[in-house]
């Protein structure tokens, strides 16, 4: 297999009639997939030859799925453009692609309009595609017989430290073999429904949709407003029968922040796979309670190594301030640990940086080389051959089980009061506290202050009595923010910028905080 476009060509072939993917006014066939993506890929091939980039600015929705195949079948690589985004940041991804197409919703024609660097390209009325495009087989034929498995598939925006978006590039043999594997471990099959919570710019949707095609699974793409109301979205689990949630830990949090098990139980859901951040484990206590015979997987790993390259199957109640492994490496890749020295640690409780090799990785970042060779590098611990490594600016160490566990990000290391510490530390620390229910923490270098920003109603001092049996006094933060919710960026995770903003805020007027 070389092109993921064998996965919707086999499923449509086994299960013409089945429903593929549905959102909350539209559903299609496997049959209607297949027949509207290659009119759609027809149709694109008149304006691109393969291998180019092709963006989509529209709604998330069955048709920008059909769309997203129709760009594969025209041998080009999908780049979707979330409107919701601000108008600097998609004129600054719109630059790089330095593209030649864009495809746009109806609706969102104006906006696509006022956007700079569109004037220089073809911009394409979703709607009309579907209108006009006719299926030219010996065109289709022609591409595919070119094309190669190392093909750019698709590229997604990641924030980038200078403010610039870099595009992670991912070809097909990477997303073949790593969703090969992701079905085969975790028994999803042509009986599952998927419910789509990603956004199509967050790399958590790729497990969505290629599981599906993989598989003939029915793919749900869940409304993003159903994820700030538990009560729409757990009566949409239970409508739809969404027996698997590949989702964001913000996203399952959100329920059991908000007491939505009382209300109703999702009871066809049997498979619930998180990631993008540390799970805290009185929440997942709390979904293991309520699901007690779905299995919990724990995943990790960044978008540039295809979603994931570890993952742990939970096999047990985790207690508060217990860390939950991101376990073992994926089949065909090779997840290690360097330290400062780029010489490799084996040794328990030692942290070092994960590096990843194989298969799954990225083809680095689109119209980028500079940003590319800093990560995209030769393995340290290899001289006789060239062997490409992610340094993932993660670090992690090896546990007393051989299971790896995340311990933070490189940049969230700070220096205070001549101490190295992780925030992470302290994060999990005040996660074992009774009423303290998620946590997150800055530091203020300038006042060389910890900040800690937690949810839940424990005070002040039960927090720091708390701290007392697990911290060294200099890790006690220097200041609580009890927040009601935590703000969230796109793709679910905790928004550190803004938290940091509100405390700028806060201290600029002179607020106390609400303890």
């Amino acid at each position: 297999m070389k092109n993921v476009l064998e996965f919707l060509e086999r499923s449509a072939k086994r299960y013409p009639g089945k429903m593929a993917v549905s959102d909350e006014n539209e559903c299609c066939t496997y049959d209607e997939l297949r027949k509207d993506a290659r009119r759609i890929g027809s149709k694109l091939a008149e304006y691109s030859e393969p291998r180019n980039p092709i963006a989509v600015l529209a709604k998330k929705q069955v048709k920008t799925v059909k769309t997203f195949m129709g760009i594969v079948y025209a041998g080009c690589f999908y780049v979707y453009i979330d409107p919701s985004q601000p108008q600097s940041r998609l004129e600054k991804i719109l630059e790089t692609l330095d593209g030649r197409i864009l495809i746009v919703d109806d609706e969102l024609q104006e906006m696509a309009a006022c956007l700079k660097g569109t004037e220089r390209m073809a911009v394409l009325c979703l709607e009309t595609l579907f209108q006009d495009g006719v299926e030219r087989t010996e065109l289709l034929s022609k591409i595919q017989k070119q094309a190669l498995d190392v093909d750019p598939l698709y590229a997604i925006f990641t924030s980038g430290s200078t403010g610039v978006p870099k595009g992670v590039l991912v070809g097909h043999r990477s997303v073949i073999d790593f969703v090969n594997h992701f079905v085969n471990l975790f028994h999803i099959t042509e009986q599952d429904v998927i419910g789509n919570q990603a956004p199509f710019d967050f790399d958590v949707s790729v497990k969505d949709l290629y599981s599906s095609l993989c598989v003939g699974a029915s793919l749900e793409l869940i409304p993003k407003k159903f994820f700030s109301i538990p009560t729409a979205l757990l009566d949409y689990l239970c409508d739809r029968k969404i027996t698997t949630a590949i989702w964001a830990v913000s996203a399952l949090c959100m329920i059991t922040s908000l007491n939505g098990f009382s209300y109703r139980i999702p009871e066809f859901l049997n498979k619930i796979l998180f990631s993008g951040e540390v799970m805290p484990v009185k929440h997942l206590k709390k979904w293991q309670e309520a699901l007690p015979n779905a299995m919990f997987v724990n995943l990790y790993g960044p978008t540039e190594i295809t979603c994931n390259c570890t993952y742990y199957v939970v096999d047990r109640i985790f207690e508060p301030g217990e860390r939950i492994p991101i376990g073992n490496a994926f089949p065909n890749e090779k997840v290690f640990l360097l330290d400062t020295d780029n010489k490799e640690v084996t040794q328990t409780n030692q942290i070092g940086e994960v590096c990843v090799a194989g298969t799954a990785l990225a083809l680095g970042y689109y119209n980028d080389p500079v940003k590319t060779q800093e990560v995209f590098v030769q393995n340290p611990l290899n001289n006789r051959f060239m062997e490409i490594i992610y340094r993932t600016g993660d670090l992690a160490h090896y546990g007393a089980d051989g299971l790896l566990y995340f311990d933070t990000r490189k940049d969230f290391q700070i220096k205070h009061m001549g101490h190295r510490i992780e925030l992470g530390e302290i994060e999990t620390a005040m996660g074992r506290i009774d009423g303290v229910e998620r946590v997150c923490c800055l530091f203020d270098e300038k006042k060389s202050k910890i900040i800690a920003y937690y949810e839940g109603n424990a005070d002040k001092k039960k927090i720091a009595e708390g701290l007392a049996q697990w911290l060294p006094r200099y890790m006690y933060p220097n200041r609580y923010m009890q927040t009601e919710k935590f703000p969230l960026t796109k793709n679910g995770k905790i928004d550190r910028e803004v938290l940091k903003k509100q405390y700028e805020s806060a201290t600029v007027h002179g607020s106390s905080a609400k303890v």
